[in-house]
């Protein structure tokens, strides 16, 4: 089971989806779509795993807006952080369109509707371990972008996937944004850096 935005690169091809927490990928090449999972960056060492849309019910469980690859990856969890204070996850269900969560101190609709738009978070010690040539998604953002000569192209942003593949949305210094297909020969991961074909910038 992969969590939080994980990706296989070296031996894998095409490319994969969703954010991640750990670099080690050798030869920089992209992971395939089935390790997808969250996209959120790490913050403080907190990775985030879903936020919470609103109320399900009456009894105090929480819909919520998945950044992981499915229900059960969060369910995995047995505490997690919700705006910074723990609660023990006490179920996780709905659907992977529609999920659901039961947190331990949500008794009602009025206590799961006042954390409305509060990011479900963990340590980012508490993900699995990762093998050899797999990093987690939320790790690529904030790595510098280079082209190939060394010239300097700003910083990954955010990870997309919308259904065709992995795409580094890269923050140039001036402000602007590209979408870069995170395929080998056009972003490669090289040395805790992303090497790119300048080309598919404009």
């Amino acid at each position: 089971m992969i969590l939080p935005g994980t990706g296989r690169g070296a031996a894998a091809e095409g490319s994969g989806g969703g954010g991640s927490p750990h670099g080690q990928v050798s030869g920089g090449t992209p992971p395939p779509s089935a390790l997808r999972a969250a996209t959120s960056p790490s913050r403080g060492g907190l990775v985030t795993l879903a936020a919470i849309t609103g109320a399900h019910g009456v009894r105090g469980e929480v819909r919520l807006k998945l950044f992981t690859d499915s229900p059960a990856s969060l369910a995995a969890h047995q505490t997690v952080l919700v705006n910074g204070r723990e609660h023990r996850l006490l179920h996780v269900g709905g659907t992977a369109k529609s999920p659901t969560a039961r947190l331990e101190g949500l008794t009602d609709r009025t206590a799961a509707e006042g954390l409305r738009g509060a990011l479900i978070e963990v340590d980012r010690a508490a993900l699995p371990p990762l093998e050899e040539d797999e990093y987690y998604h939320a790790d690529l953002i904030g790595l510098p972008c280079l082209g190939r000569d060394g010239t300097p192209l700003g910083m990954v942003s955010a990870v997309e996937n919308y259904g065709a593949g992995d795409l580094l949305e890269v923050q140039a210094d001036d402000g602007r944004k590209a979408l870069i297909p995170f395929k080998p020969g056009i972003a490669d991961l090289e040395d805790g850096r992303v090497v790119l074909d300048p080309v598919f910038l404009a």
